[in-house]
């Protein structure tokens, strides 16, 4: 079983900072991919930021310069650094990761349950 576990959501202030970290844990083998998503109050859930293995990252445009997502893969944990807030980043993130359980066994797409950023303005 692998779990996804978020924290460091919260409240803040426009123009403050805020940083997301995700654990995974459990049975373990091999990761690929690991992201952020974000889902606001009746809005599809969209991609924020994704990252590979090798570090390459990917991030929506509402977010490029403000957002730095990275990833520990020693601890296997991700992280979102978010700056500049504004009310509209307002939602709850979630972490999201392929991870593999065993040698031949595909990938498959985690996610953890979610964590509540609230921007005030």
């Amino acid at each position: 079983q692998v779990q996804l576990v978020e924290s460091g959501g919260g409240l803040v202030q426009a123009g403050g900072s805020l940083r997301l970290s995700c654990a995974a844990s459990g049975n373990i083998f091999s990761f690929n991919a690991m992201g952020w998503y974000r889902q606001a109050p009746e809005k599809q859930r969209e991609l924020v930021a994704d990252i590979t293995l090798g570090g390459i990252t990917n991030y929506a445009d509402s977010v490029k310069g403000r957002f730095t997502i990275s990833r520990d893969n020693a601890k296997n944990m991700v992280f979102l650094q978010m700056n500049s807030l504004k009310s509209e980043d307002t939602a709850v993130y979630y972490c999201n990761a392929y991870i593999g359980t065993g040698w031949g066994i595909p990938t498959r797409n985690y996610w953890g349950q979610g964590t509540q950023v609230t921007v005030s303005s």
